[in-house]
């Protein structure tokens, strides 16, 4: 089955403009300086506060201001410099523990056992979360192929699907790892400050996650 090709894409978040950050302090400065005001108005006549006492307020309420707006244009731009460094991703292939598009070849699992397992078993999960498959597995971390055969014996039809490698020692389970798959990027994608790959599908990658690159084989 042929796959949709997405077209490659960098999708980040709009940086405000200047006019829109340099209104946003225009608008606290103005409250800030009703604030000043009406503590000028309220003060103990008896005991005023000095006047340099108010130059100060403003000057350090400025200095915070300006600092935050440079905070964010810094913020903003290692951003963008992080998705740009992507860019070259879009095309490769990258193993993270995410969950591959199945359409009828089979997939190479990299499982991850602990330490403590002595055998196990890789779970095959839908897009749903049921289970369609398991089958036997060393407790290694050798590259192991999955043909798309359901535990019913019949080929699954072509999808989404995860995979997990359950622990095993001496018969008790220990617990489930995520199995690490290849997905080819399609696009480099920005939203609130974190940086994600999209595969075919629209599966999601978390770069944090991804432990290899290559070149399409």
């Amino acid at each position: 089955m042929e796959i949709p090709q997405s077209s490659n894409a960098i999708t980040t978040n709009r940086l405000p403009s200047a006019a829109e950050s340099q209104s946003g302090i225009s608008s606290d400065f103005e409250t800030f300086l009703r604030m000043l005001t009406a503590q000028m108005k309220n003060q103990d006549p008896l005991n005023p506060v000095e006047s340099a006492d108010f130059a100060t307020q403003l000057a350090t309420f400025s200095g915070v201001e300006q600092a935050v707006l440079t905070n964010d244009l810094l913020r903003g731009l290692s951003l963008q410099i992080g998705v740009s460094g992507l860019a070259s991703w879009v095309g490769k292939e990258v193993r993270a523990p995410a969950p591959v598009y199945f359409d009828g070849a089979p997939v190479t699992l990299h499982p991850n056992p602990m330490a403590a397992a002595t055998a196990g078993e890789i779970v095959v999960r839908d897009a749903s979360g049921a289970v369609v498959d398991r089958f036997a597995s060393p407790a290694k971390t050798d590259p192991v192929q999955w043909d798309g055969v359901g535990s019913n014996g019949v080929v699954v039809p072509d999808g989404v699907y995860s995979f997990a490698f359950e622990n095993l020692s001496e018969g008790k389970v220990l617990g489930e790892n995520p199995v690490e798959t290849y997905n080819t990027v399609t696009e480099v994608q920005s939203f609130g400050g974190q940086t994600s790959l999209v595969a075919h599908r629209g599966i999601v990658i978390r770069v944090g996650d991804v432990t290899a690159l290559r070149s399409p084989s």
